[in-house]
Formats: C-alpha cells, sequence, structure tokens
C-alpha cells in the first residue's frame, strides 16, 4: 500500500502541468484549519497577483473551538479578518515552477502583523499551502481575556486553489 501510495504521487507530480504563481493576474483561493494556542478553527485567504513578484488579498478566519478563559466567547470574539500583502519569491529563489515561498504582512481588525507561507501545487488548479503568522502591533496595549484569541502566533494548514 505504501508502494502505491508513493507511487500515485510520483506520477501525479511529474504528469502536472502546475504553476504555483504566475504573476499579474493570477487568482489564489486556500482554506484549511488554523491553530493557535487558546483555539482552533477555519481560515479561508485569496490572493490577487498585481506583479512579477507581488500580491495582496483577503484573509477571514473563525475559531471554532476554544479554550473557556471567562465563560464563552462571543461571536466578535472569534472572527478575524485582514487586508494582507505578500512578496512571492518562488521564481526570485528559482525554485520549482510549481512551489512558492512568499512572506508578507497583514492588516487587520485585531492587530498589525506578519506571515510567511508556502504554496506546493500538484496540479494546474490543486495544491497544499501552509503559512505561520505573528502579530506585530496590537492594537490594545494591555490585551486581556479573548483579546488574545486572534492576536497571538497562528499556524494554518490547507488547500489552495487556482481560480
Amino acid at each position: 500500500m505504501k508502494k502505491i501510495i508513493i507511487l500515485s504521487f510520483i506520477l501525479i507530480s511529474s504528469f502536472a502541468n502546475a504553476q504555483a504563481y504566475k504573476g499579474k493576474g493570477d487568482v489564489k483561493f486556500q482554506v484549511g484549519p488554523n491553530i493557535q494556542k487558546w483555539g482552533s478553527g477555519i481560515s479561508a485567504s485569496t490572493d490577487f497577483g498585481i506583479g512579477e513578484n507581488m500580491s495582496f488579498g483577503f484573509v477571514a478566519s473563525y475559531l471554532l473551538n476554544t479554550t473557556d478563559i471567562y465563560g464563552t466567547p462571543k461571536f466578535d470574539d472569534r472572527v478575524d479578518a485582514k487586508a494582507r500583502f505578500n512578496a512571492n519569491l518562488g521564481n526570485v529563489l528559482k525554485i520549482s515552477n510549481k512551489a512558492d515561498i512568499y512572506p508578507g504582512l497583514d492588516l487587520g481588525l485585531r492587530n498589525f502583523g506578519a506571515h510567511l507561507g508556502a504554496r506546493y501545487f500538484f496540479t494546474n488548479g490543486f495544491g497544499l499551502y501552509t503559512e505561520a503568522g505573528i502579530p506585530i502591533a496590537k492594537y490594545k496595549t494591555n490585551p486581556n481575556g479573548y483579546d488574545y484569541l486572534n492576536n497571538q502566533f497562528v499556524f494554518t494548514i490547507g488547500a489552495s486553489f487556482n481560480l
């Protein structure tokens, strides 16, 4: 069984004509679980290519499972939305055209932050991605209670689609 899975992966990736970032006009959609210290949830993002190595986009996340620090958190404690800017470095670093690495900055409802992500496409329309993000400047100088939920290190992994 293990040999069949490995062989399938090799065949899929060798015949695929995938490209992780095409430049201006490229549109990506990503969805997957996000994992934080006091909660986990779902995250969806989109990126729009505006140049050879630049893109902007939006990300929204909602925490489904949280640690009850001060009772049950409300909807506005669980939700976060951000605008983001990426520097797509896959072709700069001369990585495979199926892979892309993108550091970026994001401006959200809770903080100003940074993220580092990577994508790998198996086919022209489907791939996997992962991102790690941190807050650089929190809007509340002394966050307490549920203000921590969307103001901490977050890790996301999931599916990426070319649109």
